[in-house]
């Protein structure tokens, strides 16, 4: 992996990013000087504030926690040093919306001591990028031998103005897979990360976290007017987190952009963790794949033995063949296993079997009918939140796909609570999720998490994280209200600023005609096209029923469209409104277009700037039909082909939940 230092910039951000105000005081500013965190104790207590350019972002804000026993760890500190300094690089992502990313900071490291009691230490850590900021604590080893039991975190975001926020609320039963609201972050309650804010300055803002590690997730809440006081995930019995002598807490992280738009191409997250600790990562190549998924949830097939049954050897073989016919190289199988039954979603300690075969399949037979049609099988692990029978057997289900070559693991977990008693997000939680993921690495296996922690960026550190669900995915449409249309104009701002995110789109029966009765997709088949470019994924899911891909000119868009990225521009959006994406496949020429709308039709005049201004280019333009909306002939697409340049501009018409997709082949 290639990596470039700056040093001239280095020397440079030296010079200007730290400066000290007084004894108990200083500022440090991002490298373009933009974004500015001003560090002080205030009668011994540490504060912060933000800022960017002329504008107040953040007013002084609390810092520290409190410890058992009602211990404070947050005031009685004098500092012992303070260090500053600069770090700049170019790293190259295994795979990724952007090969190349820059990481370049300006770094300030304070180190506490209380003054009186058991004079603890506690080290805090600042980062001023050019796209925001961010800092973290660390509790080192020290003279105090003790577990720690921190009882709740201080840290604030005393916000200077109000602003629209965009939210789902935290600590609920369907986890993270509820519908964004947005209201005013003064009358906020307890809410997910992370957490888009339209700020009244006109500042677009993004409260998350980043390198979550054996720590609880954070949640903000609105303690007063427009201040965010962030609240830890607790355990069962009320401790946020317990450790036995030392802690670092993750990254609380604040992006900052001129325009949402900007926060959709800020890559801090990403850069706020360690780089790849992986030694072998060939065995994953991004792909698209078909699944038996879809078909079970509409109710044309059960998950369970039946006379429906959707995991048969019959059933694989034929979608086999056509993966295999359409020139696709994998599938997803759901329910091949011993342990579903009718009630497998609802909140009980399932038990289900991780390497025997449902009856009627016969999981060796099946691999070996794809191995010969050159089609892999990805593996589904559904632990219904029953870890304690997960983890006994965890090891002898990855073993098994790794004696019969396969190399991606879906892994769900529907339940409300872990062992139907610990919080998703909590600390158990957060160290379930990545004890899971490094064992899957050990044995050759990309992941795929559903009913999963937040993504805080490991995907640097483990690239066998290819993605996860953690909102409301395609699935809603099959048998709930299902997701409005501008859901999906609303969760590349939000959800999907954490990371990848396993939608499944691609169904072009939006109508869903064998499904259950007004049920159906609220939004047209070229919109479902369109995601493939506006939501990342490095694999991506061609949901629909094979016979409804039979014949059909537009399934030509999914087979040329990659999901391996060489660079991302949004040229344009408004949350909740519409979204413009543009993306560089990593391994071609060729750029792709997604645009899409809510329930508001809408003309969008497209700048194709992009493009290589010394080269023509063929675009393949996939569009809703005349006359098309959600409710008027959606499955309908229009599909043309224009030769354009980077100096055109193209006109394009989206019908309500409407959408276009674009193939720039160059010529």
């Amino acid at each position: 992996m290639k990596k470039y230092l700056v040093l001239p910039a280095v020397l440079l951000s030296i010079t200007i990013g730290y400066s000290q105000k007084n004894k108990n005081a200083y500022e440090l500013a991002s490298p373009n000087g933009q974004n500015k965190i001003k560090f002080e104790l205030v009668k011994n207590a540490p504060k912060y504030a933000v800022s960017h350019g002329k504008t107040e972002v953040i007013t002084p804000s609390d810092m520290g926690f409190l410890l058992k026993g009602n211990e404070n760890l947050s005031s009685d500190f004098e500092i012992k040093s303070v260090k500053n300094s600069t770090f700049d690089e170019t790293w190259e992502q295994v795979w990724g919306e952007k090969k190349n990313i820059r990481n370049h900071y300006n770094q300030l490291v304070v180190d506490l001591q209380q003054k009186t009691g058991n004079k603890r230490k506690l080290q805090i850590q600042f980062r001023a990028f050019d796209d925001g900021i961010a800092f973290r604590y660390v509790y080192p080893k020290q003279n105090v031998k003790d577990s720690i039991f921190i009882m709740d975190e201080k840290t604030t975001f005393n916000l200077k103005e109000d602003g629209k926020a965009w939210w789902i609320p935290a600590n609920r039963e369907n986890r993270d897979e509820y519908l964004f609201k947005d209201a005013a972050v003064s009358t906020l309650d307890t809410v997910l990360t992370p957490l888009t804010i339209e700020s009244k300055s006109g500042l677009a803002l993004s409260f998350h976290e980043a390198n979550l590690v054996d720590f609880a997730s954070m949640t903000l809440v609105n303690t007063q007017g427009t201040q965010l006081k962030l609240d830890l995930v607790p355990w069962a019995d009320g401790v946020k987190v317990r450790v036995k002598d030392t802690f670092t807490s993750s990254w609380r992280t604040l992006q900052i952009g001129e325009t949402p738009a900007d926060l959709i191409t800020s890559y801090l997250i990403l850069n706020l963790n360690e780089p790849n600790k992986l030694k072998n990562t060939s065995y994953f190549k991004p792909y698209k794949y078909f699944g038996i998924w879809w078909g079970m949830h509409i109710g044309k097939y059960t998950f369970w033995e039946s006379e429906k049954q959707g995991a048969t050897t019959k059933h694989a073989e034929e979608y086999i063949d056509f993966t295999a016919k359409e020139g696709f190289h994998h599938l997803l199988i759901e329910g091949w296993n011993k342990g579903w039954t009718p009630a497998w979603y609802e909140n009980h300690m399932h038990m289900f079997s991780f390497t025997k075969s449902a009856d009627n399949f016969d999981l060796e037979k099946v691999v070996d009918y794809g191995n010969k049609k050159g089609v892999a099988l990805i593996g589904y692990h559904e632990t219904g939140s029953n870890l304690i029978n997960y983890l006994k057997e965890v090891d002898e289900g990855f073993a098994l796909y790794k004696k019969l070559g396969m190399h991606s693991v879906k892994i769900g977990h529907v339940g409300s609570k872990l062992n139907m008693k610990e919080n998703h997000f909590g600390q158990f939680g957060v160290n379930y999720f990545r004890y899971i993921l490094e064992k899957a690495a050990q044995y050759d296996l990309a992941v795929l998490y559903h009913e999963s922690i937040k993504d805080t960026g490991e995907r640097r550190t483990f690239p066998n994280m290819v993605s996860r669900e953690a909102a409301r995915g395609q699935e809603y449409n099959a048998w709930s209200e299902g997701n409005p249309p501008n859901h999906l104009t609303i969760i590349p701002f939000t959800r999907l600023l954490s990371g990848p995110m396993d939608f499944t789109p691609g169904i072009f029966d939006v109508e869903v005609k064998q499904g259950f009765p007004g049920k159906r997709v609220h939004g047209t088949a070229a919109q479902q096209l369109a995601l493939y470019v506006t939501i990342y994924a490095p694999i991506q899911m061609m949901a629909d029923l094979p016979e409804n891909y039979e014949g059909k000119p537009a399934l030509q868009f999914l087979k040329d469209v990659p999901t391996d990225w060489e660079d991302t521009t949004v040229l344009e959006g408004s949350i909740g409104q519409y979204i413009t994406t543009v993306r560089k496949d990593r391994n071609s020429a060729d750029w792709y277009l997604g645009t899409i709308t809510n329930e508001n039709a809408r003309d969008v005049n497209v700048s194709l700037s992009f493009l290589d201004p010394n080269a023509t280019y063929e675009a393949q333009i996939y569009a809703d039909a005349e006359g098309t909306d959600e409710t008027h002939n959606p499955s309908a697409i229009a599909i043309s082909k224009k030769t354009v340049k980077a100096s055109d501009s193209l006109k394009l018409h989206l019908g309500g939940a409407g959408g276009t997709a674009i193939r720039f082949k160059k010529l």
